[in-house]
């Protein structure tokens, strides 16, 4: 289904726009056209808190491994070009 609403259609059936977020994902408030909020379920937004913790699991994980990985990855240290924003 079409998960993009206008402004004013939005305001005016804002029960409908969060009852979707609920069932269908995340509901998206255009303005003009242009994407400018998007309504989310909670219940979906700790399921991606959730997946939060397995990525520190992994985290953990990789810094619990015996093996020396620090010559794998190697960090650019060099300074930062100076751009002209004038």
């Amino acid at each position: 289904m079409d998960a993009k609403w206008p402004l004013q259609k939005a305001k005016n059936q804002f029960s409908q726009v969060v009852e979707r977020a609920m069932t269908e994902g995340p509901q998206t408030v255009t303005r003009h056209g242009k994407p400018v909020v998007v309504v989310s379920a909670i219940a979906a937004n700790a399921a991606t808190k959730r997946s939060r913790g397995t990525t520190k699991q992994l985290l953990a994980l990789l810094r619990s491994c015996p093996v020396d990985l620090t010559g794998i990855v190697t960090r650019d240290r060099s300074v930062p070009r100076k751009i002209d924003l004038e």
